[in-house]
């Protein structure tokens, strides 16, 4: 069709509404004019699979979360663990997690990162 715009990326944030992180990821996108889906992970927690994609290419260490209350509260502030058990308890406790984790067609990012955010949506 002329004039028809090509789709742009498809874009998923996965967080919880009311995370602050979650919201400036949202908006960052969406004043872009790309279209984004917001996936509640405290409704509909990751799929291990999808998770497991994020561990892979990021690592452990930059899905957690290490400053929030929640690891403090499960006493991980105070103990060594190595990355295979971190990814373990990542999947186990997406509370756990450095949110949003973006995910633009094969590339992913953690946490509030509009450096790498940019590059995703511009590497399309």
């Amino acid at each position: 069709m002329p004039g028809a715009k090509p789709p742009g990326p498809t874009v998923q944030v996965f967080g919880t509404p009311d995370s602050q992180p979650t919201r400036a990821a949202l908006r960052f996108f969406r004043e872009r004019g790309i279209d984004v889906h917001l996936v509640d992970i405290r409704r509909k927690p990751m799929a291990p699979a999808e998770l497991r994609r994020f561990i892979d290419r990021l690592g452990p260490r930059a899905l957690a979360h290490e400053s929030s209350k929640t690891w403090r509260d499960a006493g991980l502030g105070y103990i060594r663990i190595d990355d295979l058990e971190l990814a373990e308890r990542l999947l186990a406790d997406q509370r756990l997690l450095n949110i949003p984790l973006v995910r633009v067609g094969n590339g992913v990012a953690a946490g509030r990162d509009e450096a790498t955010w940019k590059s995703l949506v511009s590497s399309r």
